[in-house]
């Protein structure tokens, strides 16, 4: 497929001073396109008379300019095979003086943009061994935005897009963004589902790849009305339906209360006890707990999770250290009481991000294994994980009267939404008692 071009008056923002508009070569590839603007400026008036026979001399001028710019650019794109744009950029519009070319910001160099080694990170994360090369393919964006993460220490999000690329590309490919239109991604829904997936997963899955397609579209590789096949009316994100997560306030009693059988499971049961207490938080949360984030009777920490996302406007949690978490702290602490020390010796000082990630999700499942053999021994139905305790944590809150604003605050959620779908559904029992109350005048008739 060869590259077309047109010359194109873009109107979507006037130029105050001269109440002009930029005159644009867009060039479209594949359905991708990119706008180049030339040195001309003109009004809307002024750019329908430039097909005029009869004309100013200057709209005349302008005029040739314009079919000398087309004709030169089709030349260029003739030229360029395998055509892409930066070629056409580099080779045509960089030292083309009938074009306005935007001086790259110079980006102030940094120790860290010197130093930042990818090396750890080779083997976990495929799409750098991944061919690029071709035009519009998803794998670029892909991999710049990975490790824009990774640079950002971002791992279990970097590990999300990693998955999701290996998935599609199992299912077709390093595809163009041109070729995932809705009646595709149905297709991948059904190869996921056959494959054992839940429809959950199929959204898990699905959610980088519109991120991707967002990104794409704020750097101008493709046009969103154009190859966007995501929304109403072409294909929709399924959601996973909100399993009941949290546990009763009897069966948390029972854990409390058992007697492990040896000092694994002890410890399990505390970190999770103590997740519990402390507004259901987080494993690594837990991991990155440093002496200095005691504050008198309470822990003050902003959370891992949104640590970066707002960084504008932080929001600190704060949690009350009970006596169940300090009989906790004292059995499982690190000695060495420096501010700069972590809580716990779940993490060591000087660990690489991605070391960090690792020991995180290795102590999680440390936690899970064990407390999911206690359930079990308890009688307790359902799998006792880490996020159960955060999902129990938010029930119990709910139900005691807490409002869903105060729970936002307690589990550091950016978002209402999101805390909503952590508060639980009430159990059948409490559902039986609540119908009973809407026929109690029966009693009040039988005593009268």
């Amino acid at each position: 497929m060869s590259a077309t071009l047109r010359i194109i008056l873009d109107t979507r923002r006037m130029k105050e001073k001269t109440g002009t508009f930029p005159v644009k070569l867009r060039v479209i590839y594949n359905c991708l396109s990119k706008d180049y603007p030339t040195v001309f400026d003109l009004t809307d008036d002024a750019f329908k008379k430039l097909s005029d026979k009869r004309t100013t001399n200057e709209l005349q001028d302008v005029r040739e300019k314009l079919k000398e710019i087309e004709r030169e650019a089709g030349g260029a794109i003739k030229a360029i095979q395998p055509f892409t744009f930066s070629d056409f950029e580099n080779d045509f519009i960089s030292e083309n003086s009938l074009f306005r070319v935007k001086k790259q910001k110079e980006k102030p160099v940094t120790a860290d943009s010197l130093e930042f080694d990818f090396t750890p990170y080779l083997k976990r994360f495929p799409i750098f061994t991944e061919d690029h090369s071709r035009p519009g393919c998803i794998s670029r964006v892909f991999f710049a935005y990975i490790k824009k993460l990774l640079q950002e220490e971002r791992i279990g999000n970097a590990l999300n897009y990693q998955s999701t690329f290996s998935s599609i590309k199992k299912f077709k490919g390093n595809l163009l963004f041109t070729d995932i239109t809705p009646a595709l991604l149905f297709q991948y829904e059904k190869w996921m589902l056959s494959r054992g997936c839940t429809l959950g997963t199929v959204g898990i899955k699905l959610r980088p790849l519109r991120a991707i397609f967002n990104e794409a579209i704020a750097e101008g590789l493709i046009r969103r009305e154009k190859c966007y096949p995501f929304g109403k009316r072409k294909y929709q994100l399924p959601n996973s339906r909100n399993t009941k997560k949290a546990i009763s306030i009897d069966e948390i009693g029972s854990l409390y209360y058992h007697k492990p059988v040896c000092i694994n499971e002890q410890k399990a049961k505390d970190f999770w006890m103590f997740c519990y207490f402390a507004n259901g938080m987080n494993v690594k949360d837990v991991a990155y707990l440093k002496y200095k984030d005691i504050e008198g009777e309470y822990f003050v920490f902003i959370r891992a999770k949104t640590a970066l996302t707002t960084r504008h406007d932080p929001k600190p949690i704060t949690v009350y250290l009970s006596e169940d978490m300090k009989a906790i702290i004292d059995r499982w602490s690190n000695k060495d009481q420096n501010p700069n020390n972590y809580v716990f010796p779940i993490l060591e000082l000087g660990m690489t991000a991605l070391e960090q990630h690792y020991c995180c999700r290795s102590f999680v499942k440390f936690i899970n294994d064990r407390m999911k053999r206690m359930g079990k021994q308890l009688g307790i139905t359902r799998k006792v994980t880490t996020i159960v305790s955060r999902h129990s944590f938010s029930t119990q809150l709910k139900r005691s009267g807490a409002s869903t604003e105060f729970i936002q605050e307690a589990l550091g959620h950016t978002d209402k939404k999101t805390t909503e779908n952590y508060l639980d559904s009430f159990e059948n029992s409490v559902k039986k008692e609540f119908a009973g109350m809407l026929t109690s005048f029966k009693n009040n008739q039988i005593e009268n």
